[in-house]
């Protein structure tokens, strides 16, 4: 019998600053039995920095067609591209050709390292990715918010992101490792 995956919830509250967006999100979170709360906190993270009405969450880790997080627009076409982890290259470079915009966030130290050197050289053409790497300090700080029920804060000021559940703080450190060089849509 196949394992089923956890329910988790979230409020999210989002400031960001730098978008100019101030909104509330109830989050409905499927965490695959194989996936870790360091992978989808990652995941949180990312739809609080994309933070959008139309942003849902996909299938993630048990299809392969849908990313963890996309936004289409109203005629069904892929706005928004998000993948959590180290993806292989032809999972990113058929995500460039299907969406508008395509995002990458690694994490897991010297592996991401690893990771990025082998694939980099091959996805020189896609001009639509971004890849950031999240240090393994804010990633795994990130894990020990976890909780079926969660009350989180994000602020965004500058570039700079605060994660925390009233209690914890989180000053999320990451680099963007390769920039997006397609027009803004």
């Amino acid at each position: 019998m196949a394992l089923k995956a956890t329910i988790f919830k979230a409020e999210l509250q989002v400031a960001d600053m730098d978008r100019n967006y101030y909104h509330g999100h109830g989050l409905t979170i499927a965490r695959h039995p194989s996936e870790t709360d360091e992978r989808m906190m990652l995941r949180v993270l990312a739809f609080a920095l994309h933070a959008n009405e139309t942003l849902a969450f996909g299938k993630g880790l048990s299809t392969d067609d849908e990313p963890d997080l996309w936004r289409k627009d109203l005629t069904g076409a892929i706005e928004l591209w998000i993948d959590v982890g180290q993806p292989d290259e032809k999972r990113i470079r058929r995500a460039c050709g299907r969406a508008g915009e395509v995002y990458v966030y690694s994490y897991g130290g010297q592996g991401a390292a690893i990771w990025w050197e082998q694939v980099r050289s091959k996805l020189e053409r896609c001009g639509n990715l971004t890849v950031v790497s999240v240090q393994t300090s804010s990633s795994r700080a990130l894990a020990k918010l976890a909780q079926r029920n969660m009350q989180l804060n994000c602020t965004i000021q500058d570039q700079q992101v605060w994660l925390g559940d009233g209690e914890v703080q989180v000053q999320v450190d990451a680099t963007t490792i390769r920039t997006s060089t397609a027009p803004a849509r």
